[in-house]
């Protein structure tokens, strides 16, 4: 499979690039004073300026939590998951969703947390156990 590409709006390019390389561990790919590239994981994300997009997304109740509708992420190994959890925490980012266990005892079961960007952006970074659950019904 090949890298997906996401665009996303930002309220400020200065403040997305130091969250995403110094918190989240990206890199920089092209830029220009109103977007900037990231390697997000192996993917390619982009920042663009757009203070009016950056609203707060509605939410939808899954497994007892307030999901924000508006939101992509990644699925990452348990190990790379706890990691991520970890650094967060250490990096003092507030969780909309603390890192937990959902669907526990399900199909589906995953480790899950989800945050926010300084542009308001939700990010949820997951996790299973058994990979064959991803798309399990």
């Amino acid at each position: 499979m090949r890298p997906f590409h996401l665009a996303f709006p930002v309220n400020d390019i200065e403040e997305s690039k130091r969250f995403y390389t110094q918190v989240l561990g990206c890199g920089i790919g092209r830029e220009a004073p109103s977007w900037v590239d990231f390697n997000f994981f192996g993917h390619q994300i982009s920042a663009h300026l757009g203070p009016d997009e950056t609203k707060r997304a509605s939410a939808n109740s899954v497994d007892g939590k307030q999901v924000p509708v508006r939101h992509f992420g990644l699925i990452m190994e348990m190990s790379q998951w706890e990691a991520m959890a970890t650094k967060l925490r250490a990096a003092n980012v507030q969780f909309i969703i603390e890192p937990y266990i959902r669907f526990k005892g399900q199909v589906g079961e995953q480790a899950t947390m989800f945050f926010l960007d300084p542009s308001g952006n939700a990010l949820e970074f997951k996790s299973f156990g058994d990979d064959s659950n991803i798309f399990a019904r």
